[in-house]
């Protein structure tokens, strides 16, 4: 065999191995998460018919793809219905800690989220999930006379080992195609507001934190600004072969002087401006020795008294 040959061989063996439904190493595990069985108020499909579902939940971070899975149910022994979910419908990609609606109404004709099969109201259901490779992900069994009309099957909150009925009760109602336990409230924030009913420890908090942030970055601008002072003073020094700090000092080195700041200020504006294309070539600033600031001085700011003829 040549190499175009075999590249082929192997690249056909991926594009396989990542277009069928397997769980990738690591976290990524999909599972059964509810199971209803006689459906007759509960929740409608988009033909507007009650029937049973069976939820899967992707309790990864990562996206998994049910597309080449299968959905098999037993209720019978050695009588067992094989649902393979087809490729090609961009809905199979669970996203994740996302959930899978497939009704149990026995017409896979309606589309890829309805199976071939049907739940018995009568014996015990018994429903495992495969990927591409008949390998089992999950598999659950459902006993028989648990369940009334429109209560499921279903794990205490998504993903966990625990299974319980949900009776549709205040505090467990069938959750098709969302959380099965849903928090109302937060504990620790219930017990915040319970010592804290005023918000006078909420606010010293925020008003702490606020404060030692700004005077954090203080002390760091200010630590900062002078390690890069002693570094500047200490390059001019050796451009100068100067080894003596009191010369150093008193030749102002590692000092800006201020018309130098306002020239790199000006040209940072110039670059930044409309006139950026047009500016002229030489930028001069003079310094102006004078007793009093020209940009404080009141006659600048007061308004010229008319002249009387």
């Amino acid at each position: 065999m040549n190499k175009p040959l075999i590249g082929i061989f192997f690249i056909s063996i991926l594009l396989a191995a990542f277009s069928s439904c397997t769980t990738p190493e690591g976290k990524t595990k999909i599972v059964i998460n509810e199971v209803l069985i006689d459906n007759e108020s509960n929740f409608e499909d988009d033909y507007g018919v009650h029937s049973g579902w069976v939820e899967i939940f992707n309790t990864s971070y990562n996206s998994v793809n049910l597309a080449g899975c299968y959905l098999k149910v037993s209720s019978e022994p050695g009588d067992t219905v094989s649902y393979f979910i087809p490729k090609g419908d961009v809905l199979t990609a669970i996203s994740p800690r996302q959930h899978a609606l497939f009704w149990a109404d026995g017409t896979p004709r309606r589309g890829t989220f309805h199976t071939n099969f049907v739940l018995s109201k009568t014996n015990d259901n018994w429903v495992g999930l495969y990927d591409s490779g008949r390998n089992l992900l999950d598999q659950i069994v459902v006993p028989a006379g648990i369940l009334k009309t429109d209560q499921s099957y279903a794990r205490v909150s998504d993903g966990s080992n625990e299974w319980e009925v949900k009776d549709d009760s205040e505090t467990k109602y069938v959750t098709p195609s969302t959380n099965n336990q849903t928090l109302e409230g937060n504990p620790k924030m219930d017990k915040f507001e319970q010592h804290d009913s005023v918000g006078i420890g909420m606010t010293i908090t925020a008003m702490c934190v606020v404060f030692t942030g700004l005077i954090l970055l203080y002390l760091c601008f200010k630590l900062v600004g002078k390690i890069a002072i002693k570094l500047r003073k200490r390059n001019a020094m050796i451009a100068h072969n100067i080894t003596d700090k009191q010369e150093a000092k008193d030749r102002k080195f590692g000092e800006t002087p201020g018309d130098v700041i306002a020239a790199i200020s000006m040209a940072l504006h110039e670059t930044q401006g409309a006139d950026h294309d047009v500016e002229e070539t030489i930028l001069t600033i003079s310094r102006v020795k004078r007793s009093y600031s020209p940009w404080s001085s009141k006659i600048y700011t007061l308004r010229e008294n008319p002249h009387k003829k």
